[in-house]
């Protein structure tokens, strides 16, 4: 395998996997429908470009140096989870006719764009993860390093994106599903709430971690 056939084999493993963001963009999906989810998966993508852009230069390194700075990342970001997961166990459940266009339940789109962005933006693994992985496939022989941190972000943000843009899509799909059924609209909200609020935690508690 070639050295962007690997980089593009661990991306699908990391995508794979699930954490905040597939769960974010399944439940905008299922609350709020196609257009916000995928306004959600773009601020994703938005985000992920700036972490790329900030690890190319250097400031994760400053993070693992100040300890201070990852706490104070880590706790904005779990908070900010926090706070979208018990919006969700508070939010009321409204039963629709299968038919109706789940869109009308919708804000505007750059409410979305921006949950999106802070979801991720506030997350230091997030930019950790950028730091750590795109040199490992960042060779001196195959030309300028900036020229391949440049491509290899590239790919890392728009493999991100096709995966995101399917979640947001299958979200959407079941929230059609759970449309015309109260019970099923607390139970989603219930399930998303609470495991939002438990990646929050996770992440302040990654200040252990890096102490």
């Amino acid at each position: 395998m070639t050295q962007y056939s690997l980089f593009c084999a661990a991306l699908l493993v990391v995508y794979l996997v699930p954490g905040p963001d597939m769960f974010l963009l399944l439940n905008t999906g299922a609350s709020e429908g196609r257009r916000q989810a995928l306004m959600t998966a773009l601020g994703l993508a938005l985000a992920r470009a700036a972490h790329v852009s900030l690890a190319a230069l250097g400031l994760a390194a400053l993070l693992r140096s100040h300890p201070w700075a990852f706490d104070l990342l880590s706790i904005a970001g779990g908070l900010y989870l926090a706070w979208l997961g018990w919006q969700l166990l508070c939010a009321p459940v409204t039963p629709l006719p299968a038919s109706t266009d789940i869109t009308r339940r919708c804000g505007h789109w750059s409410a979305a764009l921006k949950k999106g962005l802070l979801t991720n933006l506030l997350n230091p693994k997030a930019l950790l993860f950028c730091s750590v992985l795109l040199p490992q496939f960042i060779s001196q022989e195959a030309g300028p390093v900036g020229h391949q941190f440049a491509i290899l972000g590239t790919v890392l943000v728009v493999v991100g994106l096709v995966f995101d843009s399917f979640y947001a899509l299958s979200g959407d799909r079941i929230g059609r599903w759970l449309a015309a059924s109260p019970w099923k609209q607390k139970l989603q909200n219930r399930l998303f709430g609470t495991l939002l609020i438990g990646f929050g935690a996770r992440l302040v508690l990654l200040r252990e971690l890096a102490g």
